[in-house]
């Protein structure tokens, strides 16, 4: 199994169109390429909504907080994935947070220069709109989740999607390299950090799966999915 993105157009260089070096006429590009650190925000709810975000290197989390400062993480991204596109359909505050998992480095792009290329190459047209259609769906399977199954389902279904979607097979067995924290794993399911180390040691003692800090390996993926059926 090849890790999946949602880079899904194979017949453009969406990274030289979003963030080139210099523009055709040998000009500096006038796009902004900009390093930020594990633990920083790139932004807040209620800040303005006028740029959109390439990540060329690292990992950022997109996540919404609740009463009493209760983080809900609506989604990680990592290279070669984009965000902040709903300013690209009018709306002018942010309603989320950005923030960064792991170092890096961003091209920002501003609305306008974004709708410019939309219009100049069709295959971008159909990337947003790929983006805008897939997170709409995965917001409905994950409130789904939330309304009618329990916290150990959730979890065991993180850790499949996290399978399919970066997991990388190995023989019988599919690696997940840089794994969340278990507070994050809470965070993404809506369960408490407890739940998550309870549910991943039973199923390290199951020997359905083995972790550290730094990865997943899952030694049995229909095993695994047989859990969350239970």
């Amino acid at each position: 199994m090849k890790a999946k993105s949602l880079w899904y157009l194979e017949d453009i260089d969406l990274t030289n169109i979003l963030c080139p070096i210099k523009l055709k006429n040998g000009a500096l590009d006038t796009r902004t390429q900009k390093v930020y650190k594990k633990g920083t925000y790139i932004y807040f709810p209620e800040e303005q909504a006028d740029k959109i975000y390439f990540i060329m290197e690292g990992s950022v989390k997109i996540g919404k907080l609740g009463k009493g400062g209760k983080e809900l993480t609506k989604t990680i991204l990592s290279k070669g994935e984009v965000f902040g596109e709903l300013a690209l359909v009018g709306i002018s505050q942010r309603k989320d947070f950005a923030f960064v998992v792991e170092n890096a480095t961003l091209c920002i792009i501003s609305v306008p220069q974004m709708k410019s290329l939309m219009r100049k190459y069709t295959q971008l047209q159909v990337f947003i709109m790929r983006i805008l259609g897939n997170r709409i769906l995965d917001m409905e399977q994950r409130l789904e989740s939330l309304v009618f199954k329990d916290s150990r389902t959730r979890i065991i279904e993180y850790l499949l999607n996290q399978a399919k979607k970066k997991g990388q097979r190995i023989g019988y067995e599919t690696i997940v390299r840089k794994m969340l924290t278990h507070q994050e794993i809470s965070n993404f399911t809506a369960t408490s950090r407890q739940t998550v180390t309870t549910v991943l040691n039973e199923l390290r003692e199951k020997n359905i799966l083995t972790f550290n800090r730094k990865r997943l390996l899952i030694r049995d993926l229909d095993k695994l999915a047989a859990e969350g059926k239970l």
